[in-house]
């Protein structure tokens, strides 16, 4: 027994139910998980094969042979492992499943089918418009489906945040399981999991690596060396299992094993053949992604159609030992005028919120006294996760804390959030809510130099579907952004800043998602500078040394990039006539490509001007770098006459 694990029993073994098992129509019968033994999983295994060959002829693609090869691995963990009640699939006790190789989408939805979740008829509606069956797994199709995969590499990282949860926050003794191809072991991402989850002994984890040798377009980098693979995971801690991937008793043993194992994560790695039971793709080169040539010779080939329904054995009554307690959240006062820098801001107003929300955890990149996520490491340690110089493990961590009911802030430099772009694209089509602050952004960082500078962030985030994007400029505004982040859907975004800003709004002040501040306005105003963040003070300078060259200008905080005010820059445009955007961020996708989505439904599109960071900048003060990327105040001045002047001569 896993010492971890108190409320799990091993699987009963009982006598095979008789049942016919011949080619032809399709025949029923019932198993119980736990009371089956070899030749009852073994033919589980070979419907499961089938079911995803009809689901793959059904749709006419798919991927059947990469589900054919792990069919067994998955008849043994329904029928005598899993714990869970698919009827309940929020159910706190219930184990929980990621298909990493999500590709092989046939074999998860066959197995749904297996355990009554899904009809046959459903089945076979894969990869149709308007099916939940989509090509790869998503949650916001299935309530079973934990997070989407498809992208390779990202189940297990996403299972490491999975088991972090259940071991450190929820502390239930539910097991994450996750299985893998041994394509996507080539991944970076494999090996950040690997290392953060032996790190954290996390032994309420199993990783099942299909081994099956082949990839798309022919063998993997180590074949079925499985000694390769067990080297590399026993360096970073794991128990390794190494068996023959089409043995149900080796299979059932490995399993076990994995459940009695303390203080280690458990790694089975299986040995396969790719499209096993038909000899046509069985272990041969071309057959990736592709519907099995003859169907019918196919499903009499693996024994005939089958309706065998497993009875999956529900979790354990489960107590939910975290209190998630709510109270008044009290954010940090200032003073106007005192200057703070907003990255401090965020690391004061986050671990206040943690105060309020105990569902508030942190989550760090190995960078918390830059980020300012200390503050909160010091106050509530025990949500707090350091991820390392990792950011794919870190927004992975991140999702699969959400995916467990928590609200995460996950920080690092925004520069570095890049390397992990993909996780975020991935965390939108699961619909994952993850708040990410990037701090050190723009050019504002100073001597540091470009290697630290973000400066494609906004344009990332904008990108990404369903997303907010937000990007204050003093330390009031900085803690209501961070309080109102915790409330919204999909991914979150928030860049702050290095150098400290005035405080120009008092903490009364409110600021809506979506809204902006109009800071000055008059009817005599010749043009609008539409700023956030650092530039926003730039503007206010800029604007005041206009003033006393008689030339009056409007000004807007456009704290919201996404979604942008509308309304406000609307009315701008035409009471001004000229929108000027000032941002420390590339001209691509920033600010700029911002106000201009006020403008896409058949508004009249005002004459826009852009002041954005266009060269490649070296190692200077902040002054100068600002001043070199012509955003500082006295290049928005110089700009602005020029406008003015060319207006003149109109």
């Amino acid at each position: 027994m896993n010492s971890s694990d108190p409320n799990r029993s091993d699987p009963i073994r009982g006598d095979l139910t008789s049942r016919d098992m011949t080619s032809g129509d399709m025949t029923s019968g019932d198993m119980t998980s736990g009371d089956t033994n070899g030749d009852d999983l073994a033919a589980l295994g070979r419907q499961l094969r089938v079911d995803s060959v009809r689901a793959a002829a059904a749709a006419d693609s798919g991927h059947p042979t990469s589900s054919m090869s792990a069919a067994d691995l998955m008849a043994v963990l329904l029928g005598g492992h899993l714990r869970y009640d698919f009827d309940r699939p929020d159910h706190p006790g219930n184990d929980r499943f990621i298909l990493s190789k999500g590709h092989a989408s046939p074999l998860l939805y066959a197995a749904y089918k297996a355990a009554g979740a899904l009809t046959d008829e459903e089945l076979l509606t894969f990869r149709k418009e308007g099916s939940r069956l989509q090509g790869h797994p998503t949650p916001r199709a299935l309530p079973w489906v934990e997070v989407a995969t498809g992208s390779l590499g990202q189940g297990l990282p996403v299972a490491v945040g999975m088991a972090l949860s259940g071991k450190r926050l929820e502390q239930i003794p539910y097991r994450v399981w996750v299985m893998c191809g041994d394509s996507e072991l080539a991944e970076g991402s494999i090996w950040e999991a690997a290392e953060h989850a032996g790190f954290e002994h996390l032994d309420n984890l199993t990783a099942v690596v299909d081994v099956n040798r082949l990839g798309q377009r022919g063998p993997t980098r180590h074949e079925w060396n499985l000694k390769a693979y067990a080297d590399r995971f026993k360096a970073f801690d794991w128990h390794v299992i190494e068996i023959d991937g089409h043995d149900v008793d080796a299979i059932d043993r490995a399993y076990r094993e994995a459940g009695s194992t303390a203080g280690q994560p458990t790694v089975i790695l299986a040995r396969t053949r790719k499209g096993k039971g038909v000899a046509a793709v069985e272990d041969r080169e071309g057959k990736h992604g592709k519907p099995l040539p003859d169907t019918d010779e196919a499903i009499e080939e693996l024994g005939g159609a089958h309706d065998v329904r497993v009875r999956v054995r529900k979790p354990a009554a489960a107590r939910i030992m975290r209190t998630i307690r709510s109270g008044h959240l009290e954010l940090p006062r200032h003073d106007v005028g005192e200057e703070i820098a907003t990255r401090d801001a965020y690391g004061q107003a986050l671990t206040a919120l943690g105060r309020a929300r105990g569902d508030v955890v942190a989550v760090d990149g190995e960078v918390g006294d830059s980020t300012r996520t200390e503050y909160f490491a010091k106050e509530h340690p025990e949500r707090y996760f350091e991820c390392y110089i990792a950011e794919q493990q870190l927004v992975a961590s991140a999702v699969g804390l959400a995916a467990r009911g928590w609200v995460p802030y996950a920080t690092t430099f925004a520069a570095f959030l890049t390397r992990a772009h993909d996780f975020v694209r991935m965390a939108a089509i699961s619909g994952s809510g993850i708040n990410l602050v990037g701090s050190h952004a723009g050019v504002a960082i100073g001597e540091d130099g470009p290697s630290q500078m973000g400066l494609e962030d906004l344009a990332l985030f904008r990108a990404v579907h369903g997303s907010t994007v937000l990007y204050p400029c003093d330390a009031h505004q900085t803690g209501q952004l961070i309080a109102r982040m915790a409330e919204l859907d999909g991914v979150r975004y928030l860049r702050t800043t290095r150098g400290a800003t005035p405080v120009i709004y008092g903490p009364g002040e409110e600021f809506s998602v979506g809204g902006s501040k109009v800071l000055r306005s008059g009817d005599a105003d010749r043009l609008t500078l539409v700023a956030a963040g650092v530039t926003l003070h730039e503007a206010l300078s800029a604007a005041e040394l206009l003033e006393d060259q008689g030339i009056a200008v409007r000004v807007i905080d456009l704290y919201s990039v996404k979604p942008v005010d509308r309304q406000t820059l609307r009315e701008a445009a035409e009471q001004t006539g000229c929108l000027v955007t000032v941002e420390d961020h590339r001209e691509e996708g920033g600010l700029g490509d911002a106000v201009l989505d006020a403008f896409t439904d058949g508004a009249p599109v005002p004459r826009l001007v852009r002041l954005a960071v266009r060269t490649m900048p070296g190692s200077a003060s902040p002054e100068e770098q600002l001043r070199a990327a012509g955003i500082d105040a006295q290049s928005i001045a110089a700009a602005v006459r020029l406008l003015v002047e060319e207006a003149v001569v109109r």
